[in-house]
C-alpha cells in the first residue's frame, strides 16, 4: 500500500485550488443571501440560500483537510523544523498582519457606510479603525475572511510541537485497521466530529474570534489532523477509491433528511429524547459533509491526477486570490448595488470584477519585489509523496 515517492499528487494540487475557489464563490454568494454579512445587495433574498447550504457544511472542512495533507508533505521534506516554522509564520503571519491593518480595512469601512454608522472618507476612517478603542458596532481592526490564516498557523505550530507522535499515528495497527475498510472510513471515522457537533457546538457557537471558539477549533483541528494522518496512507486512498462511487448517493440521502428535519423531529420526537435527536441529526450532517469530501477526493484521484499549464499557474496564484478576493467583492458590491441594475446583471458583474481583480492583482503583485509575500505569493512545492 506504499505510495510511490516519485509520483506527484496532482489531484491534491487541484483539490487545494477547488477548496479556495469554492470559498471565493461562496463569499460572492454571501452578498445575495439574507444571512448577515459585511455589505448586502438590494436584491438579497433567501432564494439562493438552499444552494449555499449545499456547500456550507463541507467547504471549510475540505480546506483544512487539504491544509493538513500539505503540512505532512512539507514537514517530511524539510531539513529543519525551526526554519520550517519560521517560514510558515512569515507566509501566513505577514499576509494576516498586512490584511488586518491594510487590505481588509475597506471591508469594515464600506460595511459601516452601508449601515449608516460612518459617513466620512476612507482616510478619516482609518485612525479609528486602527485604534483599539472600539468606536464602532463591529470589532476593529478585524481580519474578516483572513481568520483562516490565524487558525491554520496555530494548528501548524501545534502540529510541529508534537510532530513525532503525529507521524507515528498512521503506522499504528489501530489506525491501519480503520483506513483499510471503506465502510469504516465513511461511517466510523466521523464519530469524533459527531460528538463535537452534538455536545460542544451548542455551548460554543462559531465566532472566528480565536478565543472561546472551542467547538470550531475542535472541528477544524481534527479535520486538519485527519488530513495529516491520511496524506501518505495508501490504505486510506485505496478505500476512498472504493467508497467514492456510493458517496454521492449517501450525500443526497443525508441532505434530503436534513431538508426534512422539522417533519422528522415532529414524528420521532414522540419516542426519542432531544439529545438523541440532536445526535442523530449531527450524525446526518457530518455524514453529508464527509460524503461530499470523499466524493471530491475520489473524483480528483481518478480524473484530475495529471499535470497541466493551468494547474501550474493556479497552484501559485490561488492563495493570493484568496487574500485578495473579499475586499474586491465588498467594494464592487457596495457601489454596483446602488445602480439597481437587476439581480442578474449585478451578480454577473460582481463575480466578473472579483475574478478579474484577483487575476490582475496577482499578475501585478508577483512582479513587484518584496510585495508578494504580503499577499501570499510565494513558491509552492506541491504534493509529492516522498521526501
Amino acid at each position: 500500500m506504499a505510495l510511490d515517492p516519485a509520483v506527484r499528487r496532482y489531484d491534491l494540487d487541484w483539490l487545494r485550488i477547488i477548496a479556495f475557489g469554492l470559498l471565493i464563490l461562496y463569499h460572492v454568494g454571501m452578498f445575495y443571501v439574507s444571512w448577515g454579512w459585511h455589505v448586502k445587495s438590494v436584491y438579497a433574498a433567501p432564494s439562493v440560500e438552499p444552494l449555499m447550504s449545499l456547500v456550507n457544511p463541507w467547504r471549510l472542512a475540505l480546506l483544512f483537510f487539504i491544509s493538513g495533507v500539505a503540512i505532512r508533505f512539507a514537514t517530511d521534506k524539510t531539513e529543519s523544523l525551526g526554519r520550517f516554522a519560521g517560514s510558515r509564520v512569515a507566509r501566513l503571519g505577514l499576509p494576516l498582519l498586512f490584511g488586518v491593518y491594510a487590505w481588509v480595512m475597506p471591508q469594515a469601512y464600506y460595511q459601516l457606510r452601508q449601515s449608516g454608522e460612518f459617513t466620512g472618507s476612507l482616510f478619516e476612517f482609518y485612525p479609528d479603525y486602527a485604534a483599539f478603542e472600539q468606536s464602532f458596532s463591529i470589532i476593529t481592526p478585524t481580519w474578516n475572511h483572513l481568520w483562516y490564516l490565524a487558525y491554520v498557523l496555530i494548528y501548524i505550530l501545534v502540529a510541529l510541537a508534537i510532530l513525532p507522535w503525529l507521524r507515528n499515528v498512521p503506522k499504528s495497527r489501530a489506525w491501519q485497521s480503520l483506513t483499510k475498510r471503506p465502510l469504516v472510513i465513511v461511517f466510523v471515522m466521523i464519530l469524533p466530529f459527531v460528538f463535537v457537533e452534538t455536545w460542544l457546538s451548542p455551548l460554543y457557537p462559531t465566532t472566528h474570534e480565536l478565543i472561546n471558539d472551542w467547538a470550531h477549533h475542535a472541528h477544524r483541528f481534527m479535520i486538519f489532523l485527519l488530513g495529516f494522518f491520511v496524506a501518505k496512507d495508501g490504505r486510506f486512498w485505496h478505500s476512498v477509491n472504493r467508497a467514492w462511487r456510493f458517496a454521492p448517493l449517501l450525500a443526497v440521502a443525508a441532505f434530503l433528511l436534513l431538508m426534512n428535519r422539522q417533519d422528522i423531529e415532529h414524528l420521532a420526537g414522540q419516542f426519542m429524547s432531544d439529545t438523541q435527536l440532536r445526535f442523530f441529526f449531527s450524525y446526518v450532517m457530518v455524514t453529508y459533509a464527509w460524503s461530499c469530501i470523499l466524493t471530491l477526493l475520489g473524483f480528483s484521484q481518478r480524473f484530475l491526477n495529471r499535470e497541466s499549464p493551468l494547474l501550474r499557474y493556479l497552484t501559485g496564484a490561488i492563495f493570493c486570490y484568496y487574500v485578495l478576493h473579499q475586499t474586491i467583492t465588498v467594494v464592487a458590491g457596495y457601489y454596483l448595488t446602488e445602480y439597481r441594475l437587476g439581480v442578474g446583471v449585478e451578480s454577473a458583474l460582481v463575480l466578473a470584477i472579483t475574478v478579474a481583480g484577483c487575476v490582475l492583482g496577482y499578475e501585478l503583485i508577483r512582479r513587484i519585489p518584496r510585495v508578494g509575500i504580503l499577499f501570499g505569493v510565494h513558491k509552492v512545492s506541491g504534493f509529492r509523496t516522498g521526501r
